[in-house]
């Protein structure tokens, strides 16, 4: 579940598989990191315009593997279609979960989606349903020597446990 999956909702992704080593000097420092990347990923998405596939270059470069693959084929698709986005995603909350010691980390999230909408050429709502205005999230990040952070996000999906999201 990337970010086309957290605004239309869907259901969770496969488990992930570890990757290389990250060089951070403490667990609080990668976790740090981490945050900083995922904000910078939800601003991305916030400046995204279907109409225009350059604005989708903003959100790829915080993402690699499963989660790259997954929104770049939605976000074109999307575009093609002649679907439109408003709204803004909002990070509600955002907590340490797991670190593999130099390899990846996973973060909990809460976050509000409430006020985006996502609607097709005849301005029909392709919003799911059942999508809760608050998504309970679990976030891996892979190392990245191609960003100032050091992460980049390979996976994002559904969760039932850690911390509690308020609706």
């Amino acid at each position: 579940m990337c970010a086309t999956a957290l605004i239309a909702g869907c259901a969770p992704a496969a488990e992930p598989t570890p990757t290389k080593t990250a060089a951070f000097a403490s667990e609080d420092e990668a976790f740090a990191a981490a945050e900083k990347t995922y904000r910078a990923y939800v601003d991305a998405l916030n400046n995204v315009d279907l109409a225009d596939p350059a604005t989708f270059e903003g959100l790829y470069r915080w993402e690699t593997g499963e989660a790259l693959a997954t929104d770049k084929k939605a976000f074109t698709q999307m575009h093609a279609d002649g679907w439109s986005m408003d709204g803004t995603t909002e990070l509600a909350l955002i907590e340490p979960a797991d670190y593999e010691s130099g390899s990846s980390l996973q973060m909990d999230a809460c976050v509000d989606v409430g006020a985006v909408t996502l609607v097709d050429d005849q301005g029909m709502s392709m919003v799911a349903a059942d999508r809760g205005d608050i998504q309970a999230l679990v976030i891996r990040f892979d190392p990245s020597e191609s960003t100032e952070t050091g992460w980049r996000i390979s996976q994002v999906s559904g969760r039932d446990g850690g911390p509690q999201c308020d609706s």
